[in-house]
């Protein structure tokens, strides 16, 4: 399978910056290409809307699947190497790279198995009749087309991944997850501001009433609720992650000599 080449050397702090960030303007790049023959008027609600961020996936875009499959593949993986159904030793050489190799043949039929459907059953990515009249190929053909965007969309995210991953700094599901979940914050921010203004100039009607007042502040234009609810989650998830627990050690050769293991208390990243 290809592979992405390893770093020969040390790879400078800024190199590793460099191929971060331009593999994170490539990622927002690929989100906001449409796919090509999905039609704009036929589309239905977003299934998967509340865990776009996660997935770090966009709606009828290219990288529709996100992570997803790469995701998949690694949990069964592991799954399979866990209950030592693999045969192979992790500590060879030869076997880690035959491991990568099944793990991309993987992320592969993952693909394949979460695309297929999406295009060709119950109409998620509904073909444009129009691009079928034009080119002439039938719906049938509009939606092979579809999937081979797919396709090459979430081989794209998988050697993105790599990249990052060995060139660049952390991984690149967590990378894309960040920017997700970054894009999404940004955005929800700007729109908090936009009803806050309207509803200061008076362009925003919220109702009159005590009741219909707050109400409208806290669910409705204010979004008080939801902005609280954000800043407390990430207060928390901060708090939860710098826990930790100092397990005192004593060394049996070195008499009076002391020390302390941190063990903290969430070792899970995203």
């Amino acid at each position: 399978m290809p592979a992405v080449r390893r770093p020969e050397g040390h790879v400078p702090f800024r190199r590793k910056l460099l191929w971060t960030g331009l593999i994170l303007v490539l990622y927002f790049f690929l989100t906001n290409v449409d796919i090509y023959g999905l039609s704009q008027t036929q589309q239905n609600s977003d299934l998967f809307g509340q865990f776009r961020s996660i997935l770090a996936g966009s709606q009828g875009s290219v990288l529709q699947l996100g992570i997803g499959p790469i995701v998949t593949a690694s949990i069964v993986l592991q799954l399979l190497g866990g209950a030592n159904l693999l045969g192979l030793d992790t500590d060879d050489p030869r076997d880690q790279i035959l491991y990568q190799g099944l793990q991309k043949l993987l992320v592969a039929v993952m693909i394949v198995l979460t695309g297929l459907p999406m295009v060709f059953g119950g109409g998620f990515l509904p073909a444009s009749s129009q691009v079928a009249g034009s080119l002439g190929i039938g719906l049938s053909g509009v939606r092979t087309l579809m999937f081979a965007q797919i396709f090459v969309g979430g081989l794209l995210i998988l050697f993105m991944d790599e990249i990052v991953s060995k060139w660049g700094v952390g991984s690149g599901i967590g990378l894309f997850i960040i920017a997700g979940i970054s894009q999404r914050l940004i955005a929800g921010v700007a729109s908090l501001s936009l009803s806050w203004y309207g509803i200061v100039t008076g362009s925003v009607q919220i109702g009159a009433g005590i009741e219909s007042l707050i109400q409208s502040l806290l669910i409705g234009q204010g979004r008080i609720i939801a902005l609280v609810t954000t800043v407390a989650i990430f207060a928390i998830v901060v708090y939860a992650e710098s826990v930790r627990v100092e397990i005192p050690l004593s060394h049996a050769r070195v008499k009076g000599a002391r020390g302390r293991f941190p063990v903290k208390l969430i070792y899970a990243s995203i």
